[in-house]
């Protein structure tokens, strides 16, 4: 069974039955909507939001197609699948992958990548003495990066190939769930080329989305092992030193907050930034997911909130068309309001 897979098998079972089968393509494509971010706290998948943004949307459908056709998932309604008794026991014995965490660390995971494999490559050169290649990345950015990060060693560079080989292998070391050699083989060094992604597929005899989450998933490990264990991973560490969580609100909400806290109405901001209203609104319900000290008292009387976690609660639902059925007293705003500050709870 297909990692891939068991991640979907698993977003299935959470969703359960709320959500369209393109909420968890969305969500593995990184969409940045508001209902996407949303689905990924309301539901706790927030690990797997942004973990697959190449996947296209005709393999997705491949993938459903094949999990339908071996009786894993079974239809219950437009668009929607839930998990069979076969299912349920498939997923219960294929793991999911422990260290992928993409909410936190897909904003930086191809930056990590291009530095890893470019600073590999460098210093595998500098214990040779070679300085006739091509670097194996063309982002400047990346090269800029290095040329600094090269004047903060402090150790003979001849020397920086073994330390970095060591810190790698004490890295992996630790764990026996991460197969290195998914990006192992894919590193250039002196007078080696890395293998492409098709040539490790065809030479692992793997399935080509097997191969990028265990990329993802080793990515994501080395990142937060190097991040935990600065001391430890002396030179490692330099591959992340400027990598923090990055402000969970959009750029377009930073705007509207600044004029929230200025103390305009969500009617005010609208009309002074030429957006719907619904916008405005969607950048609430951010701040009530991201936003710690956002009270959403002034748009939902506590009263309200109450009956609203209430309904949720008892029916086991966050579909805001069952909730507002049952009460109708409430909008559909003030219900995501009050899901959203509930987070995943």
């Amino acid at each position: 069974m297909l990692k891939l897979e068991a991640i979907i098998l698993y977003c299935l079972k959470q969703i359960n039955r709320e959500r369209t089968i393109y909420s968890i393509y969305h969500l593995l494509n990184g969409k940045k909507s508001s209902q996407t971010i949303q689905d990924a706290h309301l539901f706790s998948l927030k690990n797997y939001f942004g973990i697959y943004e190449p996947l296209t949307r005709e393999s997705f459908d491949e993938i459903i197609h094949s999990m339908f056709e071996e009786k894993w998932i079974d239809h219950c309604g437009e668009q929607q699948y839930l998990l069979t008794e076969l299912g349920k026991s498939k997923l219960e014995n294929n793991p999911l992958p422990t260290y992928i965490n993409g909410w936190s660390y897909h904003p930086f995971t191809s930056l990590f990548w291009e530095r890893l494999s470019l600073f590999i490559q460098v210093t595998s050169n500098l214990v040779f003495g070679e300085t006739s290649y091509l670097p194996i990345q063309k982002n400047k950015d990346v090269h800029l990066w290095l040329k600094s990060a090269l004047k903060e060693i402090k150790v003979p560079r001849k020397e920086i190939g073994s330390i970095v080989n060591s810190e790698l292998i004490e890295c992996f070391n630790e764990t026996k769930e991460i197969d290195p050699s998914v990006l192992v083989f894919r590193l250039t060094g002196f007078q080696q080329i890395g293998l492409t992604p098709i040539q490790i597929v065809k030479k692992l005899n793997m399935n080509i989305h097997d191969y990028h989450i265990g990329c993802i998933h080793t990515l994501h490990y080395l990142i937060n092992m190097i991040m935990q264990n600065p001391n430890r991973f002396s030179l490692l560490t330099i591959l992340t030193q400027d990598f923090h969580q990055q402000d969970e609100l959009t750029h377009s909400s930073r705007k509207t907050w600044k004029l929230l806290m200025q103390g305009y109405s969500p009617d005010m901001i609208a009309k002074f930034r030429h957006l719907k209203l619904s916008t405005i609104e969607d950048h609430l319900v951010e701040f009530a997911l991201h936003v710690d000290h956002f009270s959403i008292d002034p748009y939902v009387d506590k009263e309200l909130q109450v009956k609203i976690a209430g309904i949720s609660r008892s029916t086991g639902t966050k579909q805001l068309k069952l909730i507002k059925d049952k009460l109708t007293a409430a909008t559909y705003f003030q219900i995501r309001l009050v899901l959203a500050k509930n987070g995943d709870r």
